[in-house]
């Protein structure tokens, strides 16, 4: 029947009404909005990369550093191992073209119990169709009489990439939600690569350099017993040091022990602040009570003697302990300006890449050209409306003006679900809204149809109409779960911009088979109690 309860109508009215208020925002621009009551709905849908400009960054991970600085871990652990089961051991080497460690057993008695000891440093990797474990991330063999070599498994190095990937994603979003821009596209691209697309940033080469540093910090202990410019110029480094040049211009070289004494993975935070004898800006942190309990050991047997702060292999600064520092907190100063003081407390706080990235593509989107393609969007958006509203009108007349004013609401539904979603409105996603104008009288054209094939059957009005709207349901239903099916499938299947269209679609069908069906059928049912019409001019 086309009697509306009256529940029924208010949940109409409600959901029209949550449309056109949530739409509404995107009408006006931001600076407008804020400028209004908090009641007011502020959620605008964002505009994405090829709308709004910004950058596109591809990287790639340093496969070959996440190798070397896991044999370096490999070789630690060796030595902690064998150290603790007192077993003698020469030659501990690392072989970084074979991904391997190797090294050999001084008495031929150890040697079971080595390979014993060292197999427990293997990790249990993957998963089989048991629930077990299908690999290990080393291989441990014996070689020749007196020999062991560890190895690094495939299955362990696709492991470790994938920990380094998942671990360098949230990285750069800590990184990049520094810049406050609204949805950034942070995914990853094939085996070892990260694609960045930030849009609305403009000083694109910061955002690079914010993304590319490591962020490795450490601070170790100056030799001063060794000559810096004849080590650097001999190339002779004494046995437990290594030659490291600062972030100067010339670089200034230090000598400084290999051993790390505290490391950045003891920060808790880093903020940016100013000297308060100099006035210059510098970087304040703070360990956690592990590192905060290491440094104050460190500078208290060290006072007097100069200690370095390294950050991706740069001497930063390296200032003389005068006092031991107990409280777990510092400063790092460098002749900083403002923004490389905020910067670099941005990357201390985001914590340290697990390995380096190197761009190997980048495109940077105009804004003018993204303005060019939002005008060319609402061409076209427009130019379709009234297609489809003149059509709707010329065929159906009256009840093609119903089909024409739910068409309004349905892109009204569509920019108030996207805003409060919060999604991102791209150039695919402005062809789905295209799209979506086209099908969403589909739906109207069958129940017309429909109608007409009542009334030449000789129903009444009211009887004519009831009888269209119910059996077209069916069809209605089944068109759009089908064409529902294949966008689900985009989605899933798809990234970046087609998700973005699919997302739109999805949208747009699911507010157009409420307001082609539960919309109009309200108004032509108010429609027919008031005109009480003899005939239906459709």
């Amino acid at each position: 029947m086309l009697h509306f309860q009256r529940w029924k109508l208010i949940l109409v009215f409600a959901v029209v009404l949550f449309g056109f208020i949530f739409a509404l925002p995107n009408l006006f621009p931001a600076s407008t909005l804020r400028g209004l009551p908090t009641w007011v709905p502020h959620q605008q849908v964002n505009l994405g990369l090829d709308l709004q400009g910004g950058a596109h960054l591809l990287y790639q991970i340093d496969e070959k550093e996440l190798i070397d600085d896991w044999l370096g871990n490999i070789r630690s652990d060796v030595r902690d191992t064998l150290r603790r089961a007192r077993i003698g051991y020469t030659d501990l080497v690392q072989n970084n073209a074979g991904r391997s460690a190797s090294l050999k057993i001084r008495e031929p008695g150890d040697m079971d119990k080595a390979l014993a000891e060292l197999k427990k440093l293997a990790v249990p990797i993957g998963s089989d169709v048991f629930g077990g474990f299908s690999g290990t991330d080393l291989e441990v063999s014996r070689s020749g009489s007196d020999g062991i070599t560890l190895t690094v498994t495939e299955a362990g190095l696709t492991e470790r990439i994938n920990s380094a990937i998942e671990a360098s994603i949230e990285t750069i979003r800590r990184r990049v939600d520094a810049f406050g821009t609204t949805e950034p596209s942070i995914q990853r691209e094939g085996r070892a690569r990260i694609l960045v697309q930030v849009p609305g940033v403009s000083d694109v080469e910061r955002l690079k350099n914010l993304i590319g540093e490591t962020g490795k910090l450490e601070f170790k202990l100056v030799d001063h017993t060794a000559d810096a410019a004849a080590v650097a110029a001999s190339k002779q480094i004494p046995p437990g040091d290594e030659l490291v040049y600062s972030a100067d211009d010339p670089p200034i070289p230090y000598v400084l022990k290999d051993q790390v004494m505290v490391s950045g993975e003891n920060l808790v935070d880093a903020q940016p602040g100013f000297d308060q004898r100099t006035g210059e800006p510098v970087v304040t942190f703070r360990f956690d009570a592990a590192g905060a309990k290491r440094f104050g050991r460190v500078t208290q047997e060290n006072v007097g003697l100069p200690f370095a702060i390294v950050l991706d292999n740069k001497v930063i600064s390296a200032p003389v302990i005068r006092e031991p520092i107990l409280g777990g907190t510092g400063q790092i100063s460098g002749n900083f300006t403002v923004q490389e003081a905020n910067d670099l407390s941005v990357l201390l706080r985001s914590g340290a890449l697990p390995a380096k990235l190197t761009v190997i593509e980048e495109r940077t989107v105009g804004a003018s050209l993204g303005a060019d393609s939002i005008e060319s969007g609402k061409k076209a958006a427009i130019v379709g409306l009234l297609l489809v509203v003149a059509f709707m009108f010329a065929a159906y007349g009256l009840f093609g003006l119903f089909a024409n004013l739910a068409l309004v609401v349905n892109i009204a539904l569509i920019f108030a679900v996207l805003s409060l979603m919060g999604a991102t409105l791209t150039l695919p996603g402005i062809a789905g809204i295209v799209l979506v104008i086209g099908i969403a009288v589909d739906a109207n054209v069958l129940i017309n149809e429909r109608i007409r094939e009542e009334i030449r059957s000789g129903k009444s009005p009211i009887a004519a109409v009831d009888a269209g709207y119910s059996r077209a349901l069916t069809t209605i239903i089944d068109s759009n779960v089908t064409t529902l099916i294949a966008v689900l499938v985009l989605f899933w299947l798809g990234s970046g911009p087609v998700r973005g269209f699919a997302v739109t679609l999805t949208v747009g069908i699911l507010a157009s088979m409420f307001t082609a069906v539960t919309v109009t059928r309200m108004m032509v049912a108010y429609w027919l109690r008031w005109a009480r019409p003899k005939f239906v001019p459709i």
